[in-house]
């Protein structure tokens, strides 16, 4: 079944320290995202760029105490908030490509007021579940989720003017290996799914995509897909700012992508955290675009 799928970027880099991820949106468009995902059949309608605020370097390089570049994550988030709800106004699929994870406050927030349960699967390294005082960076892409599930700074827990986006029990956690000790202790409060590689290395990934499926498809009434590069091993994604050896393959990841294609249970998905200016001639860049083939129903057969 065909989609109509609206592409919108996200190029912001103020959620962490390394300067390049901004420009993420535009190197998987150089590397023929939008011509794979037509190929399959689907229209795509390319949004273009959410404004960003403008870098200041000499802050953007400082130690910042507190959380950094809060402000101007915030004016993006709200900026991309706006564009993410008007794409789900219209029942067309947001596509958001990143840019920082930090940029999920504004897309979920974009999405998850139109429905009543969102799902969320948060493929990924880390589990992106910090408040300031938990965090060792103050970096804002190690909050995100945390802050749409409505805990941490209110100005990012009420993007979009409303609060609590996700529920912690609508939550599925694919990939982790570089937990912090706060994150830890929250999962377990919480009671978040959570599937870590060694779950992974002993279930497999066909099983722990069907678990996710299983576990979210009867109580949410959408499920949205956050996929950092990250969650892949750095051999196979060298151009993201926070690797961790020891990641999915690309085959695995490939193999979730396709189960939840078939699933028909995705509503929206961001891809975030290629950073082409680290990356080795667009290796993750063109990776991150097969799994979007994957993602959107591209077949061997």
């Amino acid at each position: 079944m065909s989609k109509r799928i609206e592409i919108i970027g996200a190029p912001t880099a103020f959620g962490q320290r390394k300067l390049g991820v901004n420009f993420g949106p535009d190197a998987l468009r150089y590397v023929g995202l939008i011509e794979r995902i037509e190929d399959i059949g689907h229209e795509v309608i390319d949004k273009g760029n959410v404004q960003s605020p403008a870098l200041d370097m000499k802050k953007y390089k400082s130690e910042q105490k507190g959380l950094r570049n809060l402000e101007e994550v915030i004016t993006f988030s709200n900026n991309l908030y706006k564009s993410v709800n008007e794409t789900v106004e219209k029942g067309h699929f947001p596509l958001i490509l990143g840019g920082d994870h930090s940029l999920s406050i504004g897309s979920i927030a974009g999405i998850s007021k139109h429905y009543e349960n969102l799902g969320v699967i948060w493929y990924d390294a880390h589990g992106d579940l910090n408040t300031l005082e938990s965090s060792p960076s103050g970096n804002i892409h190690g909050m995100p989720l945390r802050a749409l599930i409505g805990e941490g700074d209110e100005a990012l827990t009420n993007i979009g003017g409303y609060k609590n986006k996700v529920k912690p029990e609508n939550v599925v956690l694919i990939g982790m290996r570089d937990l912090d000790e706060g994150e830890k202790k929250y999962i377990k409060e919480a009671g978040i799914l959570t599937y870590t590689m060694a779950d992974i290395d002993r279930l497999g990934m066909g099983q722990v995509i069907s678990e996710t499926i299983e576990y979210l498809k009867d109580k949410t009434d959408g499920i949205h897909l956050s996929l950092d590069v990250d969650a892949l091993d750095p051999v196979e994604t060298p151009g993201t700012g926070t690797i961790v050896p020891g990641g999915a393959t690309y085959r695995e990841s490939h193999l979730a992508m396709e189960m939840l294609h078939e699933s028909k249970l995705i509503v929206s998905a961001d891809l975030v955290e290629v950073n082409p200016l680290i990356d080795e001639y667009n290796k993750t860049a063109r990776l991150a675009i097969g799994l979007m083939g994957s993602f959107f129903g591209e077949k061997l057969l």
